[in-house]
């Protein structure tokens, strides 16, 4: 550790794919140190979908602070710039209190603006903006994401094939300014803005498929499909409402206009976890800084934190 490191804030991070026990393990580590939960999730955010996107329960809020879950609306966008300025206010006032801010959650790119801070990605002009989302509208998502994955095939890895808002931002950002939406935000501030712990929690992703079934199947038993019917008819049945961007609630949502069954609905929303986790893999494994652990090692992770801590 430079002395540069020695005086940023700290944090630790606990990452790892979708259904790999972050929280579990985030929760053990609050018994032995004086830390604080905060969520770098982009779907947890949502107020109104805590049982489909896999919020902490209440009984877990209470074994430890929990921050920056549940506090958005449904039609209300997320963005790495949005959460980086949120979770920074989190962190400090957290730090404040004598307690470690403790990171958790998936999302690599949210994780990565906040350590590095973000590229200055400039706006789409509108032109280009009205022109992307009118081919969308005539010729679907599908044929826009084919079209990124040609353009700029390492962004177009990182996102879902649905993700009508990521999809036109980066092809026009790329139309509008020739250059590759993943070179902008190569160009992120290679100084940290803190001093960081990042744990990752290690599964093979085979290995995993079971307990993503398990966690499934799970949510529906907790209410998920009348939690998503709910947002569903608040949203006025809105099918780009951003908070239905994450896997799970299009999945329901289809299963709630009568489109498909509920087997073949899990099957789908099995399918795309499982697509979303093999992503967030590729993306962790090529962090070069991430501590990993196997699931149930929670000794060596707590070693992990003791040690970072004490130094």
């Amino acid at each position: 550790m430079t002395d540069n490191d020695k005086a940023l804030p700290r944090i630790v991070c606990i990452i790892g794919p979708t259904g790999s026990g972050k929280n579990d393990l985030a929760l053990k580590l609050c018994q032995t140190f004086s830390l604080e939960i905060i969520n770098f999730d982009s779907r947890q955010v949502y107020a109104d979908l805590p049982i489909v996107t896999a919020q902490p329960s209440e009984w877990e809020k209470q074994l430890c602070p929990h921050h920056l879950y549940g506090f958005l609306g449904l039609s209300e966008k997320i963005s790495a710039g949005r959460f980086m300025d949120r979770a920074r206010q989190t962190i400090a006032e957290v730090s404040g209190r004598g307690s470690i801010p403790l990171l958790v959650g998936g999302t690599g790119l949210y994780l990565r603006s906040l350590i590095h801070g973000l590229a200055h990605i400039p706006d789409v002009p509108e032109n280009i903006q009205a022109e992307l989302e009118n081919k969308c509208s005539q010729s679907g998502i599908n044929s826009l994401y084919q079209k990124l994955v040609d353009v700029d095939p390492v962004y177009a890895q990182t996102i879902t094939a649905k993700d009508r808002q990521k999809i036109i931002r980066a092809l026009g950002v790329c139309m509008a300014t020739g250059k590759l939406f993943s070179l902008w935000h190569r160009e992120q501030n290679k100084q940290p803005f803190y001093h960081a712990l990042k744990i990752g929690i290690m599964w093979e992703l085979e290995e995993l498929l079971p307990r993503l079934k398990e966690r499934i199947m799970k949510m529906i038993e907790a209410g998920a499909v009348e939690e998503v019917e709910r947002a569903w008819f608040k949203s006025g049945r809105d099918p780009f409402c951003p908070a239905f961007s994450g896997i799970g609630c299009k999945e329901l949502i289809g299963y709630i206009r009568k489109e498909t069954d509920l087997d073949q609905t899990v099957d789908l929303w099995l399918k795309n976890t499982r697509a979303y986790a093999k992503r967030q893999l590729t993306w962790f494994r090529k962090e070069p800084d991430i501590l990993w652990v196997r699931p149930g090692e929670v000794k060596k992770a707590t070693k992990l934190v003791n040690d970072f801590l004490g130094k």
